[in-house]
């Protein structure tokens, strides 16, 4: 591990204390953090390089993509070191204009995302989504349990909510598209099922309290997700003592085309990154299992899991 001298050569270099900053606060493809700094890619790799071998930042690929974002688990000495250095040169020009591209870039990733789902609200069950089968959807319906209170999150237009509604005590479905919210609610009121609500709101700051329902719900939600680790985390909170998370999502696939074609923000996950979803939000009981496998190409695969909260 490169010791404090080296880390302050790696922080004397203006263009890397940029992209730490930056990277503090978000995960960032390189194609994002050009849009951001005004650079070159070659520029911008061969810096995140010299991070990325200093220990400062890890990276992952998602299909042809490569983001970035401040490695975990920094030495205490090392990440104060990199905070003084950001806060240094915080209210220089160049730091507040970029923080601003990087709020307007992050606009422009939740915009796309509401665009795509407002644009099909209304005929969502209608035509093809990856992942969503009548096979996968009776795989989390044999978890059910009735006369409780669900969350549906990311729910859409509540497919799946309109069902539980029948037989749960209530059922809140939380979505950001308020096309979806609007279409979903007017389907509620049509087959008169009360107990079902919808709200305006993101996955990762559900708006309900804390300790309110018994079963939690992800249902090729994650997938959609700018932080999936923060939406498990939400659901967490959420649930009762005892209350279980269902989570139906993308196995990891090689479909570069959905994030265009269904607003996808993540290629998938692999099982063992579910898992690890939830038990680092604290679920005990964690199970995930292959759903299904679709025939045709691309074969997409839907993992299912669940855990419990502690507690009960």
């Amino acid at each position: 591990m490169p010791d404090s001298w080296d880390s302050l050569k790696v922080l004397s270099d203006s263009t890397r204390l940029r992209l730490l900053a930056l990277l503090s606060r978000e995960e960032l493809s390189v194609a994002e953090l050009q849009e951001i700094l005004g650079m070159g890619q070659s520029r911008i790799s061969s810096q995140l390089g010299q991070l990325r071998q200093a220990g400062f930042v890890s990276d992952r690929r998602d299909g042809k993509k490569a983001f970035y974002s401040l490695r975990p688990g920094l030495a205490p000495a090392r990440l104060a070191l990199l905070r003084a250095a950001c806060e240094s040169v915080a209210e220089l020009p160049e730091s507040v204009e970029d923080r601003g591209n990087l709020d307007r870039i992050l606009q422009k990733r939740r915009r796309q995302s509401e665009q795509y789902f407002n644009l099909i609200a209304g005929r969502l069950g209608k035509g093809y989504c990856p992942g969503r089968s009548w096979e996968a959807i009776g795989h989390l319906a044999l978890h059910l349990v009735p006369a409780i209170t669900v969350a549906d999150l990311g729910a859409g237009e509540g497919l799946i909510s309109q069902l539980l509604a029948r037989r749960a005590e209530r059922v809140w479905c939380i979505d950001s598209s308020p096309k979806m919210v609007e279409v979903g609610a007017a389907l509620a009121k049509k087959n008169g099922l009360a107990n079902l609500t919808y709200r305006l709101g993101d996955i990762e700051q559900v708006p309900l309290p804390d300790a309110t329902v018994d079963l939690a719900i992800l249902s090729q939600a994650l997938h959609h997700a700018n932080h999936p680790q923060a939406a498990v985390h939400e659901a967490h909170r959420i649930l009762k003592p005892g209350g279980q998370i269902l989570v139906l999502d993308l196995k990891e696939h090689a479909f570069e085309q959905a994030h265009a074609l269904y607003g996808d923000q993540w290629l998938g996950f692999k099982e063992s990154t579910l898992h690890d979803f939830l038990k680092k939000s604290g679920f005990q009981q964690v199970e995930v299992t292959v759903a299904s496998r679709e025939e045709h190409e691309p074969h997409f695969e839907t993992l299912l899991a669940s855990g419990v909260k502690p507690g009960k």
